[in-house]
Formats: structure tokens, sequence, C-alpha cells
């Protein structure tokens, strides 16, 4: 899944940021850079795979090197390979922990010792916690990030990182198409077309949190649409 963060969703005294992207798939992230800089802002790309540490440690050493600092890092990556329990999908669970919760680990490694020595914050998109039907170890993946996230805030207690688990609910973006059962696939995509709110919506969240003062930190954050029950 990949929420595009919107400048525009951002305070005006961001408005200009100097952000790198990372993702799998260079193209859109690309796009994504060239829209920030026709805003006036600096924005690189790095193709990276969560799933390698090695990958998020370069993309660490990388952004130092080129801005001097890292101000956020945002944990964004994560698929849906949801089924029943019964069908005994093991290798959709496994791609699950591996880009939701192993994905979001790497990228605190990485990042951390950096974060400890200059302040900085953490942000990762964790997921509503209540369970539907086929949703049973995505929904896990996803707690256990908050989990992580709760534990890492009560380690930094000192001020110097601070910690904000984004959980959103319906919000229009290609997640489904990790969904591998059609029947899922095609109602939860109606769900999404039906009541879906922006990725926008996610990136004004984060951004509320990045902007606090520094004596203040924004836990947890549910987005979810009005309608959504």
């Amino acid at each position: 899944m990949s929420v595009r963060m919107d400048p525009a969703a951002f305070p005006a005294s961001s408005r200009s940021p100097r952000a790198p992207f990372a993702a799998r798939r260079g193209e859109r992230i690309d796009a994504i850079a060239q829209d920030i800089r026709e805003e006036g802002g600096r924005a690189a790309t790095c193709v990276v795979d969560v799933t390698e540490a090695e990958d998020l440690r370069r993309l660490v050493s990388t952004t130092v090197d080129q801005y001097c600092r890292i101000d956020v890092l945002v944990n964004n990556a994560g698929i849906a390979s949801i089924s029943p329990l019964a069908d005994l999908d093991t290798d959709g669970w496994s791609a699950m922990i591996d880009v939701n919760l192993r994905g979001m680990l790497n990228g605190v490694a990485a990042a951390l010792p950096v974060f400890r020595e200059q302040g900085s914050s953490i942000i990762s998109v964790a997921g509503l916690s209540s369970v539907s039907p086929s949703m049973a170890v995505y929904a896990a993946t996803k707690n256990a990030v908050r989990t992580v996230h709760e534990g890492l805030r009560t380690e930094s207690t000192d001020g110097v990182v601070r910690t904000t688990a984004i959980s959103p609910g319906y919000v229009r973006t290609d997640l489904v198409d990790s969904m591998a059962d059609p029947q899922i696939r095609e109602q939860t995509r109606k769900h999404m077309d039906a009541m879906g709110i922006p990725p926008a919506a996610v990136a004004r969240a984060a951004a509320f949190a990045i902007e606090q003062p520094g004596d203040v930190e924004i836990g947890e954050i549910n987005v979810r649409p009005t309608v959504q029950a």
C-alpha cells in the first residue's frame, strides 16, 4: 500500500519540504517527487524493498549524506493478502508479516541510531483495532505495529524521539491489488469506492503530528470515513 503524501496536505511551515521517497516501484515515487519539486520543494527518490534491512540502511545513509539529517521517518509499506484462516495461506501470512511488521522494524532499526543523536519523529501506518472476517493475520501485523510504537514510546520519554501510529479506515489506495482472492478484492474495492477517503487525509494527520511543539507527542491517530461503521 502506498499512501500518497500530498504536499498541499502539509502545514504551511513545511510546504516546501526536503523529502526522500522510497518504494519498490520507482515510477510511483518519481511522480510524487516531481509534484513536490513543482511546488518549490526538494525531493529525491530511492527504490527500496522494506523486507531487506540493507535497503533501509542505504536509504538512511543516502538521506543523511544528501540532507545532513532526517527529521521524520514514515513507515507506510503494507500489503493485505487477506483470506479466511481455514484457507491456510501460509505464504500470504508470511508476506504480510515480512512487509507490514518486519518492514517497519527494519525502518526503525535503520533510522533510530540517527534519531537518538539528533531527535526526530517516527510515524507508522498501523490499522484500526477491529478484526473483520478474513483479516485476522493482517490485523495482527498492524496491531503489532501499534504495540511496537507504544514500546518505543515508553523507551523514549527523554523527549528525543517522538512516535505516532496512524490507523486509517477505508482509504482510496491500491491496497486491494495485493488481495489474491477475487471475491474479497472486489468486495473491498466496492467499499473503497463507496466510502473511501483520499490519501491526503492520512497525510494531513501525519502533518498534524509532525508540526506539534517538541514537548508534545501525538501517540495515535485514527482516520476513517465518517460513514464507516
